[in-house]
């Protein structure tokens, strides 16, 4: 049985995985990762949940498909020609979750600046490089090279209650890939975009989508030492 003090400093050790070895992950590894997951605490019991699990050509493709769609946006900051194009074809514009385009809450905003200063000084880019950053942020559509990606999906039923066990479920998976030596990434940035993976999978009606988690080997890239603050828990306590 493992100490406090193990369990502390193995979850203490998980990063966030932004850039992946193209070494493929064996399908039963990910369904062991699943099962580890499954044990998170659930409503009822309930399982509120689906996961789509994509690799191979089917991960290629929907990369293909996020990655032409942030090159549309990044095109219509070019110019008004850039802009209209954007308007016609709509290609780029959000399809579903469009409060990730919105501005943070002004008490959220200073922990996101601070991680995206922090972060993009670790990569060596500066603030106002606005082709690097890009460039940078294009990586989020490109799986940052991980092999596979799992699309999470939650019951709209429940609201708010299907999204906190898929949000607990995705934290079991994210723990057990880290006993086994391998990274995730959950990632948000693709959740604008929802429409995208049900062009690859059969999704229930019932379900809506919520994000995406990268998953693979971590590479020896220096971004994967990257650690984000930890906040203190007397930041979050309320008396």
């Amino acid at each position: 049985m493992i100490t406090a003090k193990d369990f502390s400093a193995f979850t203490a050790s998980r990063r966030s995985t932004r850039d992946f070895l193209p070494t493929p992950v064996d399908r039963a590894v990910i369904d062991e990762i699943l099962a580890d997951a499954l044990t998170a605490p659930s409503w009822s019991n309930t399982r509120p949940f689906m996961v789509a699990v994509a690799s191979g050509e089917q991960r290629d493709r929907i990369s293909a498909e996020f990655c032409s769609r942030w090159d549309a946006v990044v095109e219509a900051r070019s110019g008004f020609l850039g802009k209209l194009k954007l308007v016609l074809t709509r290609r780029g514009l959000p399809t579903t979750h469009r409060l990730i385009a919105r501005p943070y809450p002004a008490d959220l905003k200073p922990r996101s600046m601070k991680v995206g200063k922090e972060l993009y000084a670790k990569l060596g880019v500066a603030r106002e490089d606005k082709v690097a950053r890009d460039a940078h942020w294009r990586r989020n559509y490109e799986f940052f090279g991980a092999p596979t990606v799992l699309f999470i999906f939650a019951h709209k039923s429940f609201g708010l209650f299907s999204a906190s066990d898929a949000g607990m479920l995705t934290q079991n998976i994210a723990l057990s890939a880290h006993a086994r030596g391998l990274g995730t990434c959950a990632q948000g940035a693709y959740s604008i975009w929802g429409d995208v993976p049900l062009l690859e999978f059969k999704v229930p009606k019932q379900y809506r989508y919520l994000y995406g988690i990268a998953i693979g080997h971590p590479s020896g890239d220096p971004v994967n030492d990257f650690q984000a603050e930890r906040l203190p828990v007397s930041e979050i306590t309320l008396n």
